[in-house]
């Protein structure tokens, strides 16, 4: 493993975590989908329960 230089060690500690972020949407938008196929595709047309 290579030695990083104080300055490249203090530029990483200092960047933003945009792979985390890209999960998180690509999660978040994954979760909204199936919440509204389950909601649109299975509950309401089976239509009200009483």
């Amino acid at each position: 493993m290579s030695k990083l230089s104080e300055e490249e060690r203090q530029k990483i500690l200092e960047s933003s975590p945009v792979g985390t972020w890209a999960l998180l949407l690509i999660v978040g938008g994954a979760m909204t989908l199936a919440w509204l196929f389950i909601y649109f595709g299975v509950f309401l047309p089976r239509g009200p329960i009483g």
